[in-house]
């Protein structure tokens, strides 16, 4: 027992110090509490905020004499002289500040006020969630200066920042309570999908670019940081319901609802626990574009045709018809065919959820800031997700199991996070699934060839039609038998084929992939600040693939490896401390890669007489590791094959293709196997096939990408107006990125005879490969941000985004970026939170300008939006309830965030928060 008791003393600090117990109420010049105003020890670690009433509550093993601060955006700061060990406050904050003075932790892993923050940070706490005009905290996100949501769903928003990104943001982390909330299989943050409830988040931070330094590889170009409420400092109940609609043109007006209710209880200074639960549901946004984007202005009409958001016309073949009719070359032709397809809303599970809930126990065996924490995390939902087809999400369930032990200078914490993809299909192979459920494609094409040189022929009737009558024909006959949908035959087939995980049958994808996670740090900064302050730590993780073989090569059984890191932080702060100087190193290594250092240096000023001007230079280095899926997917998209290029991957993946009529004759089999290899060492590059130039190309296998981030920034708080200046510039190394080729099923590529034939014969299909651009990469940006108060409680804030990209289109030109981020971006928001008592109002604006979108589902130029949304809410302190009534893109001006997604429409609601 000595020895536990003993362990115990030097996690703690080398010993347990009698407690310093502060409790007091905040409260503005009219009497009114203050929720969420921060109270810090000055200098520490150590804070607390205060609850609906005002109320907090700080406990701690420092020894007074020493001083807190309490601050809250709108206020300004006070400082109170601690010099006893039981002290009671009564805080009156006046007006003035703006929201540089909102303290951050993830910038340097410690407290620290927005405006002496060494890099870009943005703050979304208690009072903005109160006033976001968005239908939840997290849509509300996209108002803040330099960050971008793309929606793919009505419950799944995707975060990127300075650009690279799709909604498989694989460059972008969120740490929910410092678990990482990606799900381990689809690679990806599925937004706040299975999140965090709103009554449990206490701040939400985004630090903008490259986090390598301190997070490793996953904070590659951004982070975002989500706090829960301790039980300890916010106990009761509360609540929330919100009752609305969706209004979109293609779904209509939709009811829309979201609940949820938060129970958290401190037993003793020891034992507290709490609980949250929340339910969302609502009409997803319909996709409905029939636009054939290969080929701009077809229609059904066209025997090529490939409608966007129709699926199941993918599936097309050369036909020679004069071959097959063994006529002169020229006689009826030949033409590109491709099956008729079905609409996505006959395919899609368009009834959008969310249900979250978790349950949190906590443990201070001293009564002090140590603390034992079990947290438990279960996230349930339905949700679109667009990767390279249009996935219906379906009771997918992402779950997290975190035991930490912490206090005021440390943490140690391990977590497991596994999903299950539920009842989740691809919406594509739905498609031609049901198609060949009652035609098989051979049969079906056949029977089209037949028909249509018949009807060229006038074979039977003695009239010969002409090309576009014949093709007309031969799709009515070969869609002889085909399955409607809405009848119990079509229903039949679509239960039975995605709830099947066998690609050539089905469309059901299995995915029960999971990592567990180990991560520590230690602040030795109360040993060593007079010199500096010190904070090391490392992190190890396993990955377990588990999908059967539907997304990754793990047929024969799951596959694992694993990464781990180490890091140190020194800073120092000079010169009556307006000079903070900051270097942290960390080291990373992947089993499958060489280990990577990632250093950065920061240098921070502080100026002015009133010490109202900071400015802000880092430069570091970062990497990101390929992803589970850049290494080990082995998926048939239907337009393409993927195939991860993990050395032992390329000759698991394995297909079969049917040869052409040309292509039996020529190698005498009806039939061929591809091995994946074959992409990376015997493939035409798609885009020399395109120009009529076929050139053979070998694709290198994938390395860990590479980025140098050079950072400039300047704040200043004059009076009542806020400045937020910052500028980047990043160069890429081995940037990570996929190329197109074809595969032959014969011949060699650049053998300059059969495998030229077999492009010719249309005997090649289209794979993905996974590879780093041999280019060097540029990016750069700006961001201005201005907040004043005017009129007393008025707020007005205006920013402005630019973000740019260059490299050598010439020398790779296979090459996409997925840079998918607009050259231009402007936001503003107007309002005043207590208009008059207990009555505020918020106003955003958001103007997108056009830019180009690239994803694997489809490419194309978004056109340029702007969005209006609106709150007013009123507070009845009596009964300790906000009511709300407001929306998003409240003037219905739908916009697409996305080539290939639904149309975002308005979103308007009214809700109820008690005692939040």
């Amino acid at each position: 027992m000595r020895k536990l008791v003993l362990f115990f003393a030097i996690l703690t600090g080398f010993g347990c110090f009698a407690q310093t117990s502060i409790s007091g109420n905040v409260v503005d010049e009219d009497g009114s509490p203050i929720l969420g105003a921060n109270v810090v020890i000055v200098g520490r670690s150590i804070g607390t905020v205060s609850d609906f009433d005002g109320n907090f509550t700080l406990q701690t093993d420092e020894v007074p004499p020493f001083q807190i601060r309490i601050s809250s955006i709108g206020y300004t700061d006070i400082y109170k002289e601690v010099r006893q060990g039981t002290e009671s406050f009564e805080i009156i904050l006046g007006e003035s500040q703006t929201m540089l003075d909102e303290v951050v932790i993830g910038a340097s892993r410690t407290p620290e006020r927005i405006f002496e923050s060494p890099v870009s940070v943005e703050r979304f706490g208690l009072r903005d969630i109160k006033n976001t005009t968005a239908e939840s905290f997290y849509g509300g996100l996209q108002n803040l200066k330099g960050v971008d949501i793309n929606t793919n769903s009505l419950t799944f928003q995707s975060i990127n920042t300075r650009g690279f990104a799709t909604f498989a943001n694989t460059r972008f982390m969120q740490l929910v309570d410092g678990m990482d909330n990606t799900a381990p299989g689809l690679n990806f943050v599925l937004g706040n999908l299975v999140g965090m409830s709103e009554l449990e988040v206490q701040s939400v931070e985004i630090l903008p670019g490259a986090s390598s330094a301190l997070y490793g590889a996953g904070a590659f170009n951004g982070i975002l940081f989500m706090r829960s409420k301790s039980p300890f400092d916010f106990q009761g109940i509360s609540a929330y319901f919100k009752t609305g609609y969706t209004s979109q043109q293609a779904a209509g007006d939709n009811a829309y609802y979201d609940f949820g209710i938060r129970v958290s209880h401190a037993f003793s200074d020891k034992v507290a626990i709490k609980a949250n639960f929340s339910f969302l549901q609502g009409e997803d946004w319909h996709a409905n574009s029939i636009e054939d984007i290969s080929n701009p202005g077809a229609t059904r009409v066209n025997p090529d045709y490939d409608g966007l958001n129709v699926y199941g016309d993918e599936v097309g073949t050369l036909l020679n018809f004069d071959a097959a009719a063994g006529l002169p070359s020229g006689t009826v032709g030949s033409a590109f065919v491709t099956r008729t397809g079905y609409d996505e809303a006959v395919l899609a599970n368009y009834k959008a959820q969310s249900v979250k809930s978790d349950f949190s126990f906590y443990y201070r065996p001293f009564a002090d800031d140590f603390e034992i924490i079990y947290n438990g995390r279960v996230g349930r939902g339905n949700t679109i997700y667009q990767g390279a087809s249009r996935y219906s999400v379906k009771n997918f369930i992402l779950q997290q199991h975190k035991l930490e032990i912490r206090n005021n200078n440390f943490f140690l914490r391990g977590y497991i996070t596994s999903e299950n993809s539920g009842e989740s299909y691809d919406t594509r192979f739905t498609a031609i699934n049901i198609n060949r459920s009652w035609k098989g494609d051979t049969q079906w094409f056949t029977d089209y060839a037949q028909t249509y040189i018949g009807g060229r022929l006038g074979v039977g009737t003695g009239i010969m039609l002409g090309e576009d009558e014949a093709h007309a024909l031969a799709r009515q006959v070969a869609d002889t038998g085909r399955l409607i949908p809405g009848t119990s035959e079509f229903e039949s087939a679509f239960n039975r084929v995605i709830s099947d995980g066998d690609v050539a049958t089905g469309s059901k994808f299995i995915d029960n992939t999971k990592f567990r996670h180990v991560d520590a740090n230690y602040n030795f900064s109360y040993l060593t600040k007079e010199i500096f302050d010190l904070q090391v730590g490392g992190s190890f993780r396993e990955y377990v693939l588990d999908s059967q073989g539907t997304i990754f090569t793990d047929l024969d059984g799951p596959i694992s490896y694993n990464e781990f890191g180490a890091y140190l932080q020194i800073q120092k702060e000079l010169l009556d401390e307006r000079l903070k100087l900051t270097g942290s190193v960390r080291y990373d290594k992947n089993e499958f890669f060489d280990g990577f250092f990632s250093p950065r240096l920061t240098v921070a000023y502080t100026a002015g007489e009133n010490r109202n001007h900071n400015i802000r230079l880092s430069v570091q280095q970062g990497f990101r590791n390929p992803t589970t899926q850049d290494l080990f997917i082995g998926l048939n998209t239907g337009r393409s094959i993927l195939v991860g290029s993990a050395p032992d991957n390329l000759d698991r993946d394995i297909r079969t293709f049917t040869l052409s009529d040309a292509g039996r004759a020529l190698t005498g089999r009806g039939s061929v196997d591809i091995v994946g290899r074959e992409a990376y060492e015997n493939a035409f590059a798609e885009n020399s096939v395109d120009i009529g130039n076929p050139t053979a190309v070998n694709t290198p296998l994938v390395q860990p990408e590479e980025i140098t981030a050079f950072e400039a920034g300047y704040r200043a708080q004059l009076g009542k107006l806020s400045i937020d200046l910052s500028t980047y510039y990043n160069k890429y190394k081995n940037f990570i990125s996929n190329v197109d080729v074809l595969v032959p099923f014969y011949g060699e590529a650049g053998d300059g005879s059969l495998s030229l034939l077999a492009l010719q014969n249309g005997d090649a299909f289209r794979y993905q490969t996974y590879t780093n651009a041999p280019v060097d990469i540029q990016s750069w940006g700006a961001t201005i941000g201005l907040d004043y108060r005017i009129f007393g409680n008025f707020s007005i804030g205006a920013n402005y985004t630019y973000a740019d990209f260059d490299f050598d289109r010439e020398e790779f030109p296979d090459f996409r970026t997925f840079f998918n981020t607009p050259n231009h971006k402007v936001k503003a928001s107007f309002g005043n939170p207590e208009l008059f008592k207990n009555f505020g109002f918020n106003i955003n604006y958001r103007w997108s300008d056009t830019y180009l979108w690239e994803a694997t589902f489809a490419d194309g130029q978004l056109p340029s939006f702007t969005v209006f949304d609106f709150q007013m809410n009123y507070a009845v302190p009596s009964i300790k309830s906000i009511f709300k009534v407001g929306g998003s893109n409240i003037l219905a001006d739908e916009y697409f965030s996305a080539i290939g997604t639904g149309a975002v429409g308005a979103i308007y609601y009214v809700s109820w928060t008690i005692n939040n």
